[in-house]
C-alpha cells in the first residue's frame, strides 16, 4: 500500500517556495500567523477582479512585505497609482 503525502509539502522548495517567510519565538507567532490570515484575507477581497494568484509576506525587523502575484496588474494599481494607495492605508 501506498503512503498517502500532501503534494505541496513534498515538493515544497524543489519546486514551490514558502508563502511566508518570517520567524517568531512563543506566542508571538501565533499572533503572527493570524495578522498573515487577515492580510491575505484583506489582499484576496480587494483585488478579487485583478486574478490574484498568489501573497507572499515577509517580515522584517520593523517592517513587513506583501508581494501580491496577479494576471491583472493594471486592476490592482488602478490610474495613478489610486488603488495602490488604498491598498497601503487599508493594510
Amino acid at each position: 500500500m501506498g503512503r498517502k503525502i500532501h503534494p505541496i509539502g513534498f515538493r515544497l522548495k524543489i519546486n514551490r517556495d514558502w508563502s511566508a517567510r518570517w520567524f517568531a519565538e512563543g506566542d508571538r507567532y501565533r499572533e503572527l500567523l493570524q495578522e498573515d490570515f487577515k492580510i491575505r484575507q484583506f489582499v484576496e477581497k480587494e483585488a478579487e477582479r485583478a486574478g490574484v494568484a498568489g501573497v507572499e509576506i515577509e517580515r522584517y525587523p520593523n517592517q513587513v512585505q506583501v508581494s501580491l502575484f496577479t494576471a491583472k496588474p493594471g486592476i490592482v494599481i488602478g490610474r495613478k497609482g489610486e488603488s495602490v494607495k488604498k491598498l497601503r492605508q487599508g493594510l
